[in-house]
């Protein structure tokens, strides 16, 4: 996923990054200078808040000079421009401070960067709801220019009109401002359900005889001083336990622990955060939060969410029933018994038991080909040939860990610098759980030229130990893949304004690009690149690359539809359900994994308080299937062109990561194709 910052004012999405040019902080490593590095190293307590302060101080200023400027004299440039400003000033703390939250060592200061976040939505809250602020651009918008604007600059306008509607413009002050209350609330329970998910720990105990099946080193790593075995929450710990542990039992109880990750809390939270949905979207004449949500993205309602899961669901029921009816047979076998159900925490292990029985398909054996190292190589020559660009990597840079890389991005024939990132790729206690691409700071064209973006990408790998490198699992190196192309589409950017750089494109489409860049982990021609074993330094072997291709499809059905279940219990919530009428947020997840997917609700779960996508996607879930149809159909180029082919490489480069947001991503994807968009590719790549 990507980690942004979701700016009710105009309704436009970002994620985080800029730099202000004033030197009245000097001593403060988050204010910087013009394309200048963050001193993340000499971050303190105070420092968050200090920026936070200065940022907020310097938009309020611009702010003044839009509004006292004399309404006849207006122009894009004196009024449309200079809130584009605002955003960039304002994201130049927000961006670094919300990734210390989320990734600092030091409790205060994470602590420190995710108040700083909320007083930053708080002030964007006042900032969309500021009436002298509305009537300036509204007295410019009746001008002449803005009558005879065309292209991004007409579409900035349309953008923000549209936005001050969504927020409640047309609405007495009287209401709006209870809209204003409704939507700090929001922001401050929004705040506290991630919170409670990144700080919640737990961990389950087992004997010896309970690891049978998992790997030497997994034990190693894990052995308790009480002479148990101490399983975590994190992925590393959690799926590879779920994959391969012969215990029936055990893989019972760690599903059960990792689906109550923060009930304790978020139960309530979530709750809370549905009834002010509810009411938002009443004071604003919506009839749900749903429709609220889908107006100003590709989907424009929630009949054609609706229309696109149903008929999603439909597609995939055969080839799930198929996925179901192969874990089916073995684990009767097993058991020595007619089995007639599937459990969530069977899954992963009959999944895996497929594989070995059906295609001879060893994980842990395929892992041996993907040391961490070894991939990142291979990803950054490929990203470097098709995107025409080069990575360097930065010697001793000022970063929150030890752990952390930094590198610069410049185009291949010249020394002009594109932008940064960094890669924080192993786990450590209340880091960031997930993957995501934290934005750092965004492209903007100013008065002193380009800005240059730079991206963090954070995830959650195996750690290197002292038994065995990093090995990734397949799935990994896919998970990989796909941040890192949400972070180039992120650094990649040209658009002139903050509004639209990067992944500030509409959230149903955001996914696409970076889904689109998995699938050169299942080519041949890509793999060889980097797929290497560990010890021998050899080049993965055919046989079993065939055999990881031919096994590619192996339950695509169960987990579409587990995808098509989160995007539906995601909308449901937010489009009619009242969180105080006769069925309980959990009522509705048994109701519904019930309903859409094969494999029976967990008596006794609870994972909606730790699907932390309830939050920043709310009524927004669905994007992730909708917009992986187009990244089938705009990868089908490629595969007819050639997948390391540089020339059409360069070409979804210049027309999909470089445009952001400044078009509509429906005449990008054509524009990209040549063709009108469809779903052949789609159903292919799930061998439906």
């Amino acid at each position: 996923m990507h980690m942004n910052r979701i700016i009710l004012f105009i309704g436009l999405i970002f994620i985080k990054g800029c730099a202000p040019t004033s030197n009245d902080t000097s001593n403060n490593p988050l204010i910087i200078g013009f394309n200048k590095d963050f001193d993340f190293e000499n971050i303190k307590l105070g420092h968050i808040k200090e920026g936070t302060d200065f940022v907020i101080s310097q938009a309020e200023k611009i702010k003044i000079e839009i509004i006292k400027r004399d309404d006849s004299k207006r122009t894009y440039e004196n009024t449309l421009v200079p809130i584009d400003d605002i955003y960039n000033v304002i994201e130049s703390v927000w961006s670094p401070g919300y990734l210390m939250g989320s990734v600092h060592t030091k409790e205060e200061i994470r602590n420190e960067g995710l108040e700083s976040s909320k007083t930053i939505q708080n002030y964007m809250t006042d900032l969309s709801l500021d009436e002298e602020l509305y009537k300036a651009v509204l007295a410019y918008s009746k001008s002449d220019e803005a009558k005879s604007l065309k292209g991004l600059r007409k579409k900035f306008l349309d953008d923000i009109l549209l936005g001050y509607k969504r927020i409640g413009f047309m609405l007495p002050k009287e209401q709006r401002e209870k809209v204003k209350v409704v939507l700090n609330k929001l922001t401050n329970l929004g705040l506290e359900f991630d919170k409670n998910i990144r700080s919640a720990q737990d961990t389950l105990f087992l004997e010896k005889k309970d690891l049978d099946g998992m790997p030497d080193n997994y034990k190693k790593e894990r052995l308790h001083s009480s002479g148990k075995y101490a399983i975590d929450m994190s992925y590393p710990s959690y799926i590879p336990f779920m994959d391969l542990s012969e215990s029936d039992k055990a893989r019972e109880q760690l599903r059960y622990k990792f689906n109550n990750r923060a009930v304790d809390k978020n139960i309530d939270v979530l709750d809370e955060i549905l009834r002010n949905r509810n009411k938002l979207v009443s004071l604003l004449g919506y009839n749900s939060y749903a429709e609220y949500r889908t107006e100003d993205r590709m989907a424009k309602n929630p009949k054609n969410v609706w229309d696109f899961e149903n008929d999603l669901k439909q597609k995939l029921r055969k080839k799930a029933e198929n996925d179901v009816q192969e874990m089916l047979k073995i684990k009767s076998v097993r058991l020595k018994t007619d089995a007639k159900n599937i459990y969530s925490w069977e899954a992963g292990y009959y999944e895996n038991q497929v594989k070995l029985k059906k295609y001879d398909l060893d994980a842990e054996e395929v892992r041996q080909y993907f040391e961490f190292n070894n991939v990142t190589s291979g990803l950054f020559k490929i990203y470097q040939r098709l995107f025409n660009v080069r990575f360097e990597k930065v010697g001793n840079p000022s970063v929150w860990h030890e752990d952390v890389q930094m590198f610069s991005i410049y185009e291949k024939d010249s020394d002009e610098l594109i932008g940064k990132f960094y890669l924080d790729m192993f786990p450590r206690p209340n880091k960031y759980g997930h993957a995501a691409a934290f934005s750092v700071i965004m492209g903007k064209m100013t008065d002193n030229g380009y800005q240059k973006p730079a991206t963090a990408l954070v995830c959650n790998f195996p750690k290197p130990t002292e038994y065995q490198p990093s090995l990734l699992t397949h799935d990994d190196v896919e998970t990989y893949f796909h941040e890192f192309g949400h972070l180039v589409h992120g650094v990649l950017t040209k658009s002139p304004l903050v509004s639209y750089a990067g992944t500030s494109v509409p959230r149903d489409f955001v996914e696409a690009p970076s889904q689109m860049l998995e699938n050169w982990v299942w080519e041949k021609e890509s793999l060889f690149l980097f797929a290497k074993h560990y010890e021998t330094g050899d080049i993965i072997p055919d046989a079993l690359l065939e055999k990881m291709i031919a096994a590619k499809n192996i339950n695509s059905g169960t987990k579409a539809l587990q995808q098509v279940f989160y995007g539906i219990y995601d909308f449901s919530l937010n489009d009619g359900y009242d969180p105080d009428g006769n069925k309980s947020t959990t009522d509705m997840i048994k109701e519904l994994k019930n309903d859409v997917t094969l494999y029976p609700y967990q008596e006794g779960t609870h994972q909606q308080a730790s699907f932390g996508h309830l939050n920043g996607y709310g009524a927004a879930y669905y994007g992730y299937k909708w917009s992986e149809v187009y990244a089938h159909d705009m990868f089908s180029v490629f595969k007819t062109e050639g997948i390391l082919n540089p020339k059409t490489g360069l070409k979804y480069r210049r027309i999909i990561l470089e445009k952001g947001g400044t078009e509509e991503p429906l005449d990008l994807v054509k524009k990209f194709l040549g063709r009108e968009p469809n779903s052949d590719a789609f159903l292919r790549s799930m061998g439906i």
